[in-house]
């Protein structure tokens, strides 16, 4: 299994109501899933913040950092 994890939880992603860690059964998916949620987050949020991701051992983990 991999596993796409958010980090940091801002308050647009409470809101949101989406899950804190995913699980799939191949890699590829993993990283297909973490590009989507990265662009769902980065367009659909407030704005403050920008979201990124890191890969280890084929797990992502999702990132956010404050817009400049």
């Amino acid at each position: 299994m991999y596993k796409v994890k958010i980090q940091n939880r801002c308050s647009c992603f409470v809101k949101s109501g989406m899950a804190k860690v995913f699980e799939y059964e191949t890699q590829t998916e993993a990283q297909e899933e973490a590009g989507k949620m990265i662009q769902k987050m980065n367009s659909n949020f407030c704005h403050k913040h920008e979201f990124f991701s890191s890969e280890q051992f084929g797990n992502y983990t999702i990132h956010m950092k404050t817009r400049t």
